[in-house]
C-alpha cells in the first residue's frame, strides 16, 4: 500500500534556507521512491480554516516513508525549513485499491451500543 508525507504548513518570510531546503528535498526522498504529489500549489477551503501551504509526498508504502523521514541526508536538512516554517507533519498509510469503506462503517455499527 502507499503511503504519503503531509505537511501543513504555516505561512513565512521567505529566507536563504527555506530555498537551499527545497532545492535539497527532491534527493532525500528519491532514494525510498517518494515524489512530490502536491507542492507549492494553491488550495481551496471547503470547510473549517486552513491557513498555509498543504505538501504531499508520495511513498511505495510506509516503511519507504519512515526510513525516508529518519535518514541521515533528511535530517540533515530538515533544520532549514523547521527554524523558519511552523507546521504539523505526518506519515500515513494509505488504503488499498480495493478499500471498501462500507466495511468500516459496518464495524463502527456493530460497536454502537445496543438500544
Amino acid at each position: 500500500m502507499t503511503a504519503c508525507a503531509i505537511a501543513h504548513l504555516q505561512e513565512a518570510a521567505p529566507h536563504p534556507e527555506i530555498i537551499e531546503y527545497i532545492e535539497r528535498i527532491p534527493a532525500t526522498f528519491e532514494p525510498y521512491g517518494g515524489h512530490f504529489l502536491v507542492h507549492a500549489t494553491q488550495h481551496e477551503v471547503k470547510e473549517g480554516n486552513w491557513p498555509g501551504h498543504a505538501v504531499l509526498i508520495g511513498f511505495p508504502g510506509i516503511k519507504e516513508a519512515r526510513a525516508w523521514w529518519d535518514s541521515p541526508a533528511y535530517q540533515e536538512i530538515a533544520p532549514l525549513r523547521s527554524r523558519h516554517i511552523e507546521g504539523d507533519i505526518i506519515l500515513v498509510e494509505g488504503v488499498p485499491k480495493d478499500y471498501d469503506p462500507t466495511s468500516t462503517a459496518k464495524a463502527m455499527r456493530e460497536a454502537l451500543p445496543a438500544d
